[in-house]
């Protein structure tokens, strides 16, 4: 059996430590790499899409990063408790056309065991936005260390 660490039940420590490694793994854009957080069986809501597979998974990620372009993605805890984690974030992207949006969204997780994410239930909303007002503008990839979060940027 795969093991992902950090497992659950969390403390705040392992919680905070799950969202950031969430967060890098999406910054990659690689969805073969970001499936395999995901349990065999992974049961998604992401807008209008339902996902019930790893491979179903893999497969909306890949279309997902075609559409958003020069994805750049920031998450941060808001709850946690035992196997579930609760998240709120940002994502900047452009379309084909150059236009720029800010998607953003909460997510309410579920852990098995063995640390790989079950359940994953997502709400979100995309602003258009200006070129000008982007606030994430680190090299694509993972965040920086010393880039602010979400609460710093006053989003």
């Amino acid at each position: 059996m795969e093991n992902r660490p950090p497992l659950p039940p969390f403390t705040y420590d392992t919680a905070v430590q799950k969202v950031r490694m969430a967060e890098d793994g999406w910054n990659t854009r690689d969805a073969a790499k970001v499936a395999t957080a995901y349990t065999l069986a992974t049961n998604w809501r992401n807008r209008t899409t339902f996902v019930t597979n790893r491979e179903a998974a893999e497969a909306f990620l890949k279309e997902k990063w075609v559409r958003e372009r020069d994805y750049r993605l920031i998450k941060e805890l808001w709850a946690f408790t035992g196997s579930r984690i609760a998240v709120r974030y940002a994502y900047e992207w452009c379309d084909d056309k150059g236009n720029w949006f800010r998607s953003y969204g909460n997510e309410n997780w579920e852990f098995a065991e063995n640390g790989l994410m079950q359940n994953r239930f997502a709400s979100i909303n995309d602003l258009p936005i200006s070129e000008a007002e982007r606030k994430f503008h680190w090299p694509q990839g993972r965040r920086p260390d010393d880039h602010p979060g979400l609460s710093e940027l006053g989003l």
